[in-house]
């Protein structure tokens, strides 16, 4: 198979290695497409390596295929099934291996390109307001980074919930988009005291951002509210914070990252999303949104519109 690889930080090639064997309790996929992520331009810089037991060179945290072999004890899937999912890298390869309890069935008439759009982003936006930020029907969550995969995802999940989305951003472009997405309200960041253009406390926010906006997410959030911290976009070390308003107002700050996950933990979300959320990307309730689909052989194009915050929505691609 071929596979993209980074023999040196901010190195980029596309090499020939042994495709991959499934054990007994996994499915072999031929990856189609995959999605870009920012996990991706860190390790090409060599500063986020991928946990024990997944490819150590082979980048790359979502994917869309086919499978074309399975272990002697799967049974849930069959060669031919179409599936998406999460992995802890090795997403970059024309074919990986997964536990089959982690693989995720593409909707029918899905292309493969819209369904790697899918895991990272939605997971994540549902996994951060819903399981970790326990946002509820008539809750109010501020999402920083509205126009990213993630932000994309929570306007529309937000919609589908009931849950009131507020979006940041540094573009009003994106701001009037994710409006058309189902996002209610939005604040460009770039503005002095943004934070007054919130029309209030929230219950929760989700944040990617980091140093630069912990201060201002603590004051945000109502007694009780939830900060879900998912990046550090502006920095990992936040300056001196109210830990009294935190006591006070009894704030929970919590981490949460995809890629560190143990298995039962993977295998849980995916099927708590199949059961929960896959069904609204039949109905068209959900959809991926992709700015752009580049092959794999233009991979560092690809990262050069990311790191140029240029997107809007997900990168992906494709073989």
């Amino acid at each position: 198979m071929l596979a993209v690889t980074h023999p040196a930080p901010d190195v980029t090639e596309i090499v020939t290695r042994p495709d991959p064997v499934p054990g007994p309790n996994d499915v072999a996929v031929s990856v189609h497409a995959s999605g870009l992520n920012r996990a991706d331009l860190l390790q090409r810089a060599g500063r986020y390596p991928a946990p024990p037991g997944w490819p150590a060179d082979i980048p790359g945290l979502e994917y869309a295929g086919t499978i074309d072999a399975i272990g002697s004890q799967v049974r849930r899937w069959s060669i031919g099934d179409r599936v998406m999912g999460l992995v802890g890298g090795g997403g970059h390869a024309q074919r990986l291996t997964v536990h089959e309890d982690e693989a995720i069935t593409i909707p029918d008439g899905m292309s493969f390109t819209d369904a790697a759009a899918i895991p990272e982003a939605f997971l994540t936006a549902w996994d951060a307001m819903v399981m970790r930020g326990r946002a509820v029907a008539g809750d109010r969550v501020l999402v920083h980074a509205i126009g990213s995969g993630v932000g994309t995802a929570a306007a529309q999940l937000g919609r589908a919930l009931a849950i009131t989305i507020i979006g940041t951003s540094r573009t009003p472009e994106k701001l009037q988009r994710c409006a058309e997405l189902g996002m209610a309200h939005g604040i460009l960041t770039s503005e002095p005291e943004w934070t007054d253009r919130v029309g209030g406390l929230v219950q929760v926010v989700v944040d990617t951002l980091g140093a630069q906006a912990f201060e201002a997410n603590l004051s945000l959030l109502e007694p009780q509210g939830r900060l879900v911290l998912l990046g550090t976009m502006t920095g990992a070390k936040a300056p001196s914070a109210d830990l009294g308003m935190i006591l006070r107002r009894r704030l929970e700050v919590i981490g949460t990252a995809m890629r560190v996950r143990d298995r039962p933990e993977r295998i849980e979300l995916a099927a708590r999303f199949s059961s929960n959320i896959l069904p609204m990307f039949s109905d068209g309730t959900l959809r991926p949104v992709i700015d752009r689909v580049v092959p794999m052989r233009e991979i560092e194009a690809a990262y050069r519109a990311l790191a140029a915050n240029e997107t809007f929505g997900k990168i992906v691609l494709r073989w």
